[in-house]
């Protein structure tokens, strides 16, 4: 097989959820350039309408569902009936941002037990949840599937404090938890189903560029070797490898895109 031919997902089904957000409607955007019928699960519906709009001005096949994962209750019957009305997938990638409908205090000086447990129960747990219910039917489709979760620096090293100086931003007590159990969860899902050939992997980008306080910006770009901060495009391109045959050999892995932050 060319090397063409691996980076191609030409008649390969896809499912990005958060497809429709900032990193997730690059991602959308690249695995349908290369061929990939996209599916897209997002709750926002005017931003899904546009990328859907998008795409099919471009030509690109894609359709949309929508899913709200702070209903913790009923994600995994909500979840299942998308799952049994698609075909096989081999592409799924999550790059949703769950979090709960009423927003709290999250720095440690502040938070609160019930707020730290909520955000672990939407976020890691959808995320493993999703993940393992995607592998479940790969494995019965008899499907040598990719999943990709998006994680995150702050899953590998703790939050540098100096960069929310001066902004009015604070650090997030649940996220380090959240995103480094997403990591692990991710190795142990690819020692479980790598006999299955499925592989399952994720990406941890840096801070990406989102018109967010100059200060930040400022302070942000000083403690990365590139001297920027990342863009949707960056992770787009990692997840378009990884779900190629390019990455046929890659499991368990945590890639970092993220500028050299975590180098220095």
């Amino acid at each position: 097989m060319s090397y063409r031919n691996k980076i191609s997902l030409e008649n390969k089904n896809a499912v990005v959820i958060g497809g429709a957000g900032l990193i997730g409607s690059e991602v959308s955007l690249a695995l349908a350039e290369f061929g990939a019928n996209i599916t897209v699960l997002d709750i926002d519906s005017d931003r899904t309408k546009n990328l859907q709009n998008s795409l099919k001005n471009k030509g690109y096949a894609i359709r949309t569902e929508f899913i709200d994962l702070s209903e913790v209750e009923t994600l995994d019957g909500e979840f299942s009936k998308i799952l049994n009305s698609m075909n096989e997938i081999d592409v799924f990638v999550n790059c949703s941002y769950p979090r709960p409908k009423k927003i709290e205090a999250k720095s440690f000086s502040k938070v609160s037990y019930e707020y730290f447990g909520d955000q672990v129960a939407i976020h890691m747990n959808s995320f493993c949840w999703m993940a393992k219910m995607v592998a479940d039917k790969m494995l019965s489709d008899r499907t040598n599937g990719s999943i990709i979760q998006i994680a995150s620096i702050y899953g590998v090293v703790g939050q540098n404090l100096s960069i929310y100086e001066g902004t009015g931003m604070e650090e997030n007590a649940a996220y380090a938890a959240i995103k480094g159990g997403i990591i692990n969860f991710t190795r142990q899902m690819a020692s479980y189903y790598g006999k299955y050939n499925i592989r399952i992997n994720t990406v941890s980008p840096g801070g990406i560029f989102d018109n967010q306080d100059e200060e930040f910006v400022r302070n942000y770009i000083n403690q990365t070797p590139l001297k920027r901060m990342g863009r949707p495009e960056d992770i787009a391109s990692t997840i378009l490898f990884l779900s190629s045959q390019l990455a046929s050999y890659v499991t368990g892995e945590n890639i970092l895109v993220d500028g050299g932050w975590t180098k220095i």
